[in-house]
């Protein structure tokens, strides 16, 4: 399985580095420290989803994976099922979807039941994979009306699988629908052993400088 990983860059907010995850909670239990198992400086799923402790709204995402190989029989959803949501809301889907051709929605790096990735940029399982992901969250005008969807840009393993997409809604297994306000990043235990490293945030401002 090849070690290639992308360090953290400076004033990012390390989520997980492989030591411990005690940025991490256990999903509707916020003062339970997410109790996964850590071997080789990764984390498996095992047990219910688990939440960072931190929100967040407009980021830059960054999270290496690993689908282990099931036996032939195990197809369709049931192939190293897992996912990385967005505010708890927006699901980015983590399968061993490597040789499928043309990915679909619910294929490794569609966001759920919503958008297939525009390639599948998959490594067989048993090896690392990453995601990249640039998060606009949805904006709101004064009354508190919603004026613009959420988007997403997506590098799976270095290939762009969604530019610039428009999310109008939470895909499944959301934790709500408060889309005003800032939320967690989740990993998602779907029942496989996935893994995951090097879990990294950079939040981003909401407007830049109207400086010259």
């Amino acid at each position: 399985m090849p070690a290639v990983t992308t360090p953290p860059p400076p004033g990012a907010t390390i989520l997980f580095d492989g030591t411990n995850l005690d940025r991490w909670v256990k999903r509707g239990s916020p003062d339970e420290t997410a109790d996964w198992p850590i071997e080789d400086r990764s984390v498996i799923t095992r047990g219910g989803d688990i939440v960072s402790r931190d929100t967040f709204r407009d980021c830059y995402l960054h999270v290496e994976f690993l689908c282990p190989n099931l036996p032939p029989e195990v197809t369709g959803q049931g192939r190293s099922n897992s996912g990385v949501f967005l505010q708890g809301r927006y699901e980015i889907q983590v399968l061993d979807s490597y040789g499928r051709v043309p990915p679909g929605k619910g294929d490794c790096g569609a966001l759920y039941n919503t958008a297939a990735p525009l390639v599948n940029a998959c490594e067989p399982p048993d090896q690392w994979q990453s995601y990249d992901i640039v998060f606009r969250a949805p904006r709101f005008d004064a009354a508190g009306a919603k004026s613009e969807n959420a988007r997403f840009t997506i590098l799976h393993n270095g290939q762009v699988i969604h530019n610039n997409i428009e999310v109008e809604k939470q895909t499944g297994g959301a934790l709500d629908q408060n889309y005003g306000e800032a939320g967690p990043i989740l990993l998602q235990n779907h029942g496989n052993d996935v893994r995951y490293r090097n879990v990294w945030i950079v939040p981003l401002p909401l407007v830049g400088s109207d400086r010259y």
